[in-house]
């Protein structure tokens, strides 16, 4: 019986396949983002001059979807080469914070309730930006799973051990939880447990890129019974 491939050489197996996807989504991206710009150009244009009713939703409905093709495109480029990160000290508690009430309209049509544990302030050392994306896609990941009235958790605090200073940043919902397919495919792009035609199931994908670009890390611990729990694992600013 072989052997697991160890840590090493899953790592090298990883970067060939990120390395083929980004000539991929660079080839695919010039390629595709021109007729979908034209199709756009025409669209918008036909649009001005429709007085139609049906006809101008058909022409909403064609640009609409030629963008959500030249985002899938974005997505995929960005997930395979993102930019450099413009790493700041931030406090995390103050950028969760942010996100959740910026989330509120969301979180009120849903009935669900945001409660925050752990320390007031929490060094971290990130790119606002991405950072920003990271928590925002797991806490609509969250609020996707859960039922009306529920409630999710969010906890941030400081992990010390002898050869690093981390933040921890935890999400904690009490949906239905991930089958064991959904837990095998959950960081590949694409992949969404939810039904066809609700997202692009890119989230969580982009949430894992942005964290291993930092140096960090994210797990998920899932049951039907007790819901979904990520856990990131962030360094911190000295």
């Amino acid at each position: 019986m072989s052997e697991s491939p160890d840590i090493s050489t899953k790592d090298v197996f990883l970067r060939a396949k990120l390395e083929a996807l980004a000539e991929f989504a660079a080839g695919a991206g010039h390629e595709i983002n021109n007729p979908v710009a034209t199709i756009v150009g025409r669209a918008e244009l036909l649009l001005k001059a429709e007085s139609n009713p049906e006809r101008r939703q058909a022409l909403l409905t064609i640009g609409a979807q030629a963008l959500r093709i030249r985002d899938m495109i974005g997505d995929l480029m960005l997930f395979a080469r993102p930019p450099k990160s413009e790493l700041k000290s931030l406090n995390l508690v103050e950028v969760v914070d942010d996100v959740i009430h910026k989330l509120g309209e969301s979180l009120r049509a849903k009935s669900l309730a945001v409660a925050r544990e752990g320390e007031s302030s929490v060094t971290i050392l990130a790119d606002p930006v991405q950072l920003r994306v990271v928590i925002s896609n797991l806490l609509l990941n969250s609020l996707n799973a859960s039922a009306a009235g529920g409630s999710i958790t969010v906890e941030c605090s400081s992990h010390d051990s002898e050869s690093q200073h981390s933040a921890v940043f935890v999400v904690q919902d009490r949906g239905i939880g991930l089958s064991s397919v959904e837990r095998e495919h959950l960081f590949d792009p694409f992949f969404s447990g939810r039904k066809a035609g609700r997202g692009l199931g890119f989230g969580l994908c982009k949430c894992w890129r942005i964290v291993e670009q930092h140096g960090g890390q994210i797990d998920c611990e899932s049951s039907m019974e007790n819901g979904t729990t990520f856990r990131v694992t962030w360094p911190a600013a000295s």
